[in-house]
């Protein structure tokens, strides 16, 4: 009998002691002590294998009857947007203080500013702010709602198959045939009545170069950004949509950096367009940087926003980047200086592609002005690279730019010549140029000008109106050569560099110094 009543004893004292454990799990896992506590009661058993959403709730009092719906759509919300909550990253507590707000605060994801937990007495809740809060956060992520495509499956659609109910199977297929037609009708639409269009008011080369590549990438980001919103309404696992939101952050981006990529090329067009109209080759050199310039801007621009949507600190990186910047600057001031030289050569144009210039380094025609150097093609037909920065330092003659090109020379007589030869020299000399079609007829100087050791000098100092070097050459030639013929009939003797000994007086021999007799008016006719 007392074996019998010991037992009983035992018996009670285990079922108590059960009591107590039970219990203590259960406060264990209602607790709302901590935000830890609080996020785990709220998202543990939303979960399907501990589904009991009036637990889940209890984070919510604040919200009153609808707490419970408000806890099921902020975990849509979490999983439709693809942030995933990390236990072990929230705080365990029970006291946190957010120093920044001076409250018992406590933001559960970065990315949802508005929804945190406050403490109320010694229970850590969503505040009233992040309830009102949930309906819009829930609208945004499903604008078109969640029960849509599930009222429109089979009552048995719940059936799960490979982790995956069956209407979210059939949710995906629907997505990826949506999305094939969609394509389909944007492309036809890009190829044939925009493309259509665009040639007819544009350009056809225009179209078919330039207007023609961007449909592609452009109808693909327009597909990509409807699939993004569609997305959410599968309610797919959160380890799952996480990496499918993830490869919709890269590649919708990915395709708006290709349409504008594409665009720069457009831009360019009517760059070019507009300097063909200018005179200066310049222009026609500076657009191919710009257009390189514009792509690589575009290019970082994009994978900026890419990282940004992988949520890289973009802030401390450009900072990395303006510190490591600074430190190449220093290290690289000779590139900067031609970069910054470029920059001049653009603005003051102080020569153009095509054009002869001569300065202390280098005489040639300029063949291409980049942003490091310019290349210059010499006489003896090789190519010197200048750099941009020390080429802007330097006196250039822009030889290319001359409206006129000079041609100076002495035409050196013999001292023997009389005067009046040399005067009618002198005027058949400014008929030459008069009569020439490639002379400037405003301004040139032929005067009886020196009288040299050897010499007497006539100074020819003329201009041509020629537009290249072998213009001028050919001017040169027919003038030099009208010179020689006009001595030849006046009988003018060129002289040249000797020493000649006189002997006036020789038996049996004439003397060299020649006779000259003229009647008037003999020397006019010889002109005309």
């Amino acid at each position: 009998m007392m074996n019998t009543k010991i037992s009983n004893l035992v018996l009670f004292l285990c079922s108590i002691l059960l009591s107590a454990s039970s219990f203590s799990n259960e406060a264990e896992d209602y607790s709302l002590s901590s935000p830890r506590n609080t996020v785990q009661t709220h998202l543990k058993f939303l979960q399907e294998e501990t589904y009991e959403p009036e637990i889940a709730a209890k984070p919510f009092e604040l919200g009153g009857e609808n707490a419970e719906s408000l806890a099921i759509k902020l975990k849509q919300v979490l999983d439709g947007k693809g942030y995933e909550i990390v236990l072990e990253n929230i705080s365990n507590n029970k006291n946190y203080f957010d120093s920044s707000n001076n409250k018992h605060r406590y933001i559960v994801d970065s990315h949802l500013p508005k929804v945190y937990l406050e403490k109320v007495g010694k229970k850590w809740l969503y505040s009233e702010k992040t309830l009102k809060a949930i309906p819009a956060l829930h609208k945004e992520v499903f604008p078109f709602g969640t029960d849509k495509l599930v009222n429109l499956l089979p009552q048995n659609a719940h059936k799960k198959f490979f982790g995956l109910e069956l209407w979210q199977h059939l949710g995906i297929l629907i997505l990826v045939i949506l999305s094939f037609i969609v394509h389909k009708i944007l492309t036809w639409v890009f190829d044939k009545l925009l493309l259509r269009l665009s040639m007819r008011f544009i350009n056809r080369d225009l179209t078919e170069k330039y207007i023609h590549p961007v449909a592609r990438p452009l109808s693909l980001f327009i597909v990509t950004l409807i699939l993004f919103t569609l997305f959410p309404i599968l309610q797919l696992p959160i380890k799952v949509s996480k990496y499918i939101i993830i490869a919709f952050k890269v590649i919708t981006p990915f395709y708006a950096i290709l349409v504008f990529y594409y665009l720069v090329d457009v831009v360019s067009y009517y760059f070019q367009k507009f300097a063909d109209r200018t005179d200066s080759t310049l222009d026609d050199q500076l657009v191919p940087l710009v257009r390189r310039a514009l792509k690589v801007f575009v290019v970082i621009t994009g994978g900026l926003f890419i990282l940004q949507n992988l949520d890289y600190n973009i802030t401390a990186l450009l900072a990395g980047i303006s510190i490591g910047g600074l430190a190449f600057a220093l290290a690289a001031q000779d590139t900067i200086k031609n970069l910054f030289g470029s920059m001049m050569i653009f603005v003051d144009r102080p020569f153009g592609v095509g054009d002869w210039i001569v300065s202390s380094d280098v005489d040639g025609t300029v063949e291409e002005v980049g942003f490091r150097s310019t290349r210059v093609r010499t006489f003896h037909n090789s190519v010197i690279s200048i750099p941009n920065g020390k080429l802007a330092d330097q006196a250039i003659d822009n030889m290319g730019a001359r409206a006129y090109r000079r041609f100076k020379t002495n035409l050196a007589l013999t001292y023997d010549t009389p005067p009046e030869l040399i005067e009618a020299f002198v005027k058949g000399l400014k008929k030459i140029v008069e009569e020439h079609p490639n002379t400037r007829k405003d301004y040139y100087e032929i005067h009886m000008n020196d009288m040299a050791d050897f010499s007497l000098n006539v100074l020819f100092y003329i201009f041509f109106s020629v537009s290249n070097w072998s213009d001028e050459l050919k001017a040169r030639q027919e003038v030099i050569l009208s010179i020689i013929r006009l001595a030849d009939k006046l009988g003018v003797r060129f002289a040249f560099p000797t020493q000649t000994l006189h002997v006036e007086n020789f038996p049996e021999k004439k003397s060299l110094t020649p006779e000259y007799s003229f009647k008037p008016g003999e020397l006019d006719d010889k002109l005309k």
